[in-house]
């Protein structure tokens, strides 16, 4: 089958009721990013740091998967799929995708405090002070802050280096490493982009859809359904 990379990103959640990571005025769900998100701010106030994540993925549970997960699901059907995703939520695998890359961490899995790779899946939405990893550190959300490493952006980029069909949704291609994903893929294939707001890409082959991915989506994956 046609080996087909979708990177996603805000703009997909963002239909389904999350808060995109950061608004136009800077803020995430009204709090300073640098309070919030990198590990300056655990180290200064855990308690504020883990509740704030609690509430994100309580969001999270509580939000559905929209047409476009459930489209890029059903694109597994004819299509070698693999999906890269820059968002903390689980709505891909909960709509049925299978191969689902996270390049900042999931929120619905926790992390040791002191090495990021023992990771525990998470029942319910609270993650509370006082549980620890097996080495004895304070668990944490399983996210990527700013200031740390994307530890799948190798992965990442070598799966875009062999894809055949690359589609782009719900990005602006603004926060780097992940946008620098579209140059590891081939200049003849074929890169469809999904959102309202095209981004500016010096590159060949770009098919523009200037449309809402729960619009946007489906279209392309029936089209494709369609001439395979």
């Amino acid at each position: 089958m046609k080996r087909v990379v979708v990177l996603t990103g805000a703009g997909i959640s963002a239909e389904s009721g999350l808060k995109t990571f950061r608004d136009s005025d800077g803020l995430w769900e009204g709090y300073n990013i640098e309070d919030v998100a990198t590990p300056e701010a655990w180290e200064c106030n855990p308690v504020l740091v883990q509740d704030f994540y609690n509430e994100r993925r309580k969001s999270v549970l509580a939000a559905e998967p929209n047409a476009a997960h459930y489209a890029l699901a059903k694109l597994e059907e004819q299509y070698d799929v693999t999906i890269i995703t820059q968002n903390i939520d689980d709505l891909h695998e909960r709509a049925g995708s299978t191969n689902v890359v996270h390049l900042h961490g999931i929120i619905t899995r926790s992390q040791s405090s002191i090495k990021a790779n023992l990771t525990y899946p998470i029942d319910g939405w609270e993650l509370k002070m006082g549980e620890t990893c097996e080495l004895g550190s304070q668990l944490r959300a399983y996210v990527v802050w700013f200031g740390e490493a994307v530890p799948m952006i190798e992965t990442a980029a070598q799966l875009c280096s062999k894809a055949e069909l690359f589609i782009l949704v719900g990005t602006s291609l603004a926060v780097y490493p992940a946008a620098g994903l579209i140059n590891y893929v081939p200049r003849d294939v074929t890169k469809y982009i999904i959102d309202p707001n095209i981004p500016t890409i010096a590159n060949r082959h770009i098919v523009e859809m200037p449309y809402k991915a729960t619009v946007g989506v489906p279209m392309l994956v029936n089209e494709l359904i369609g001439n395979s």
